[in-house]
C-alpha cells in the first residue's frame, strides 16, 4: 500500500487537481472510516452502462477511495437513451456521494485517456468497464503499470488476449477480479458443490441456456448511415486497437455486443457468465474442451449488427462431459442420478436443494460480494473469486464455439497448448490483429 504517496497526493491535490479540493475529516480517520494507509485508491476506466455499475459498488465502500475517472465520451452530449454515461455525470455522482459522507467536497481527477490515469503512482487499483475489445490492452498496461486490476467481463476479444492478459497479471504480480459476478453468488457456489461432491451422480452433460437474437435499446438510430462524430466524443479512442470505421450512433455504446469488431454478441455476453459457472461445476477451471462444433444464423457479414442472432453449439470434454449450450432451454448440469439448474434453484430430485449429506467434502472458494472480494484480496495479495485464469479458461468455449460456427465444421481444441488441432484456417481466427499505435 502507498501510504506516504497517497498522503503526498492529498496535500498536493488542489494544485493538481486544478479544482477546489478540500480534505474532510473523513480522510483523516476521525468519522469511523478507515484512515487513507488503509483504502485502497481506485481508477475508473469506462464510464458506460457496466462501468458506471462497477463504480457505483466501489463507492459504496468506505476502504475504498475513488481519485480518477477515465471515459472518451466526456458527457457533454446527453442521449436519449436516459442511461448514466460518460465523465461529467460519474465525476458529478462522485463527488455528490464524497461530499456527502463528509460534509465537504473531494473531488476525483477526470481523464480522455487511461494511460493518463495509469501514470499515477497514486492508484492502487483500476476497474475497467470499456467495450470488450478494450479490456486487454488496458488490462496488460494497467498490469506493467503496478495497479490491480478488476475487469468487466468477458476477458478479452480473442483467445490470444485472454492469453496476454493471463501473463500479464503473473508476470507483473497483480490482484485481478473478472466481473463474472456469479461466482459471488451462494446459490450459484451451491449447485456447483453438489455436482463436485457427486450429488447428481457421474456428471454427463451440461446444458447452458443462452439469449439470442441482438438486444438493441429503444432509442436506435433508423439507419447506420455515418454521422458526425458527437461533441466531446473521441471516437477514434473509441475504436482504439480496432479497424477504422465511420461513425454511426448504432455502432458504440450499449449496441457494440453485436458487431464482431467489437464483441461476439450473446455468445460472449452471456456465455461469459453462464460457461463459467458450467467450467465451475465440472471441474474444468484450469483446462477447456478437446472438440467444438455448432451452427448458427449469421446476419450478412456487411450488417453493422454481424453476431450470431441464433446458435447451438457443443463441447466434449477430456472427462466425459459434453457441454450443449443453445438459445433458451434449461441450465443445468446432469448426472446419473439427477440434475441441479446451475442457479441452484431447481433440481430432480428435489431434496438435492435440502439434503446437503457429504457435500463437504469439496468446498469451493466462498465469497458473497464480488466487488467486496476483489478489494480484500487487494489488501490480502490472495487469489480472488474469478482470477484472470479461470476467466480465460471459462470465455475460450465461447470464442472458439464463434469460430466454429463461423467456419461451418467440427473443429479440435488442444487446452494445453491453445491450439486447433492441424487446422491453421482456423488457428488464425485465434488473434487479431491491432491498429497503431496500440498492440500488447
Amino acid at each position: 500500500m502507498k501510504t506516504v504517496t497517497r498522503r503526498s497526493f492529498l496535500k498536493t491535490a488542489g494544485t493538481a487537481l486544478g479544482v477546489p479540493y478540500f480534505v474532510p475529516a473523513s480522510a483523516l480517520g476521525k468519522d469511523g472510516r478507515p484512515a487513507p494507509s488503509e483504502r485502497v485508491t481506485l481508477g475508473c476506466i469506462g464510464l458506460g452502462g457496466r462501468g458506471t455499475v462497477d463504480m457505483q459498488a466501489f463507492l459504496g465502500r468506505a476502504d475504498v477511495q475513488i481519485v480518477a475517472l477515465c471515459d472518451v465520451d466526456s458527457g457533454s452530449t446527453r442521449y436519449e437513451d436516459g442511461w448514466l454515461r460518460g465523465l461529467a455525470p460519474a465525476m458529478e455522482a462522485v463527488k455528490k456521494h464524497y461530499a456527502g459522507r463528509s460534509g465537504t467536497f473531494v473531488g476525483p481527477e477526470g481523464y480522455g485517456d487511461f494511460r493518463k490515469l495509469l501514470a499515477r503512482d497514486d492508484i492502487d487499483a483500476v476497474c475497467i468497464g470499456t467495450p470488450d475489445h478494450w479490456h486487454a490492452a488496458i488490462t496488460v498496461a494497467a498490469a506493467r503499470a503496478g495497479k490491480d486490476i478488476y475487469c468487466e467481463k468477458p476477458l478479452g476479444l480473442t483467445v490470444a488476449d485472454g492469453r496476454a492478459m493471463v501473463e500479464a497479471v503473473k508476470r507483473h504480480d497483480r490482484v485481478f477480479q473478472c466481473g463474472s459476478q456469479r461466482r459471488s453468488d451462494a446459490r450459484c457456489r451451491s449447485a456447483c458443490e453438489l455436482v463436485r461432491n457427486g450429488r447428481v451422480g457421474k456428471l454427463h452433460t451440461v446444458r447452458v441456456g443462452l439469449p439470442g437474437g441482438h438486444w438493441t435499446r429503444k432509442n436506435l438510430q433508423p439507419n447506420n448511415d455515418p454521422q458526425p462524430v458527437p461533441e466531446g466524443f473521441d471516437y477514434d479512442m473509441w475504436l482504439g486497437p480496432t479497424p477504422l470505421a465511420p461513425y454511426t450512433y448504432n455502432r458504440c455504446h450499449w449496441n457494440f455486443r453485436w458487431n464482431l469488431a467489437y464483441s461476439g454478441g450473446m455468445v460472449t455476453d452471456w456465455g461469459a457468465h453462464l460457461i463459467d459457472v458450467a467450467h465451475w461445476g465440472m471441474g474444468t477451471e484450469d483446462t477447456g474442451p478437446i472438440e467444438v462444433e455448432g451452427k448458427a444464423t449469421w446476419p450478412p457479414r456487411t450488417d453493422l449488427f454481424n453476431t450470431a442472432t441464433a446458435f447451438e453449439f457443443t463441447c466434449k470434454y477430456a472427462n466425459g462431459v459434453t457441454l450443449i449450450a443453445k438459445n433458451g432451454g434449461p441450465s443445468r448440469f446432469e448426472g446419473t442420478d439427477g440434475w441441479i439448474d446451475l442457479e441452484g434453484g431447481k433440481a430432480e430430485p428435489e431434496s438435492l436443494l435440502t439434503d446437503r449429506t457429504e457435500v463437504g467434502k469439496v468446498q469451493l472458494y466462498k465469497s458473497n460480494d464480488h466487488h467486496g472480494n476483489f478489494i480484500d484480496c487487494v489488501k490480502s495479495r490472495q487469489r480472488t473469486a474469478a482470477p484472470a485464469d479461470v476467466a480465460h479458461r471459462s470465455i475460450t468455449p465461447s470464442h472458439l464455439a464463434n469460430i466454429a460456427m463461423q467456419l461451418g465444421r467440427k473443429l479440435r481444441w488442444d487446452p494445453a497448448a491453445e491450439r486447433f488441432v492441424d487446422d491453421a484456417e482456423a488457428d488464425r481466427q485465434l488473434s487479431r490483429p491491432y491498429r497503431a499505435p496500440w498492440s500488447l
